[in-house]
């Protein structure tokens, strides 16, 4: 469970006015229907969870039931390294460095780590992606340089790519022996300790936001690791969906990676079947609502487009039953929009979302 100083964070005056939030109010026609798949609030012998104090025992279960499939991480890395490579001004007195971090034991990735000139401990927000250069506003893609815009908010940001560049085909470190998706989890556990080091940034108040390829990312960063202050998953598709080419959690580069068959990459087929620690979750019944319900009672938003329609309430409303279970209300929220890319209003949504629980 997270540490005191987290609950105590989360249960500040600020919170008390949570239930005015916009976004947490689940639509009628989808209120109370629950999306099929193991449910959050049962443990595997069946028993249902009537209290507060059993989802402890509960969440360690499904944490365990997911590693276990998924393959263990490598030890979380107490202080990784940061080497500072350049540092430049950009407008608005935000500070750019851009630096070599630890990603993992002998292994560092390239980012840029934005610093914004107000004083203080400031709330920090790890921005992962394709290339860290979208994210930091040094690239021609529009509306997702989450990290720079975020920055310009007064957030410390860090953006970092793909572990060894490539995003279909990642390098993990020696000895890690999880699943592709699972190690960018790692990743972010690393990258949250990687924050909460510097001396300008309050631990106690780091998110996490990623878009597509990084909604999946900070999805699973976020979910296992739970010293996330909240986090924001882009279109990632909060579910398995086989009828969706882009929510392809099948693919050996996220969840599918079986050294026996390397499926051909697409859709679920007879002539590409599922492999892996995907074709175990599934055969099992096991859904991403699991891993959403390991949030509670930390906020987070799904700024759902293409993949992430309103009809995904039915899974949160799982992650809702939890906290409710645990007292709390207004911790699950999404937007909507048409298209899987971002646009100005659901990056303002997002960043708000951040000024409301991030900030003092």
């Amino acid at each position: 469970m997270k540490s005191l100083s987290l609950l105590a964070l989360l249960s500040s005056a600020l919170i008390a006015h949570a239930a005015d939030l916009p976004f947490t109010q689940v639509p009628a026609e989808f209120a109370g229907q629950f999306s099929p798949g193991k449910s959050p609030l049962v443990f595997n012998d069946g028993t249902p969870i009537k209290h507060a104090e059993d989802w402890p025992k509960r969440r360690a279960e499904i944490l365990m039931d997911w590693h276990a499939t998924m393959g263990a991480w490598p030890a979380v890395i107490d202080k990784p390294k940061i080497e500072v490579l350049e540092t430049t001004q950009r407008e608005g007195g935000i500070t750019q460095r851009k630096v070599r971090v630890e990603i993992a034991p002998g292994q560092t990735g390239d980012g840029y780590l934005l610093l914004p000139g107000n004083e203080g401990k400031r709330p920090a927000v790890f921005v992962p992606y394709y290339d860290p250069e979208t994210s930091a506003g040094l690239s021609e893609k529009p509306l997702r340089d989450f990290a720079w815009q975020l920055a310009r908010r007064g957030f410390v940001t860090l953006s970092i790519g793909s572990p060894g560049g490539d995003a279909r085909k990642p390098v993990l470190s020696a000895g890690a022996k999880c699943q592709p998706l699972s190690y960018l989890g790692y990743i972010s556990a690393n990258m949250w300790q990687a924050l909460a080091s510097l001396p300008e940034v309050d631990a106690q108040r780091i998110g996490i936001v990623g878009h597509s390829y990084g909604g999946k990312w900070s999805l699973f960063g976020s979910c296992l690791w739970d010293k996330y202050a909240c986090a924001v998953w882009s279109d990632p598709g909060i579910v398995f969906d086989e009828t969706r080419g882009s929510i392809n959690y099948q693919e050996p580069w996220y969840l599918g990676l079986d050294p026996a068959l390397t499926r051909k990459p697409g859709l679920v087929s007879a002539e590409s079947p599922r492999t892996g620690p995907y074709k175990t979750l599934i055969e099992q019944g096991h859904d991403l609502q699991e891993l959403h319900a390991l949030m509670a009672p930390r906020p987070f938003l799904v700024s759902g487009g293409a993949e992430d329609p309103p009809k995904r309430w039915v899974a949160l409303n799982h992650a809702i039953a939890v906290n409710q279970l645990l007292g709390t209300t207004s911790r699950v929220a999404m937007t909507n929009r048409e298209k899987h890319d971002p646009n100005e209003e659901s990056n303002e949504q997002i960043y708000r979302f951040f000024e409301y629980w991030l900030k003092p």
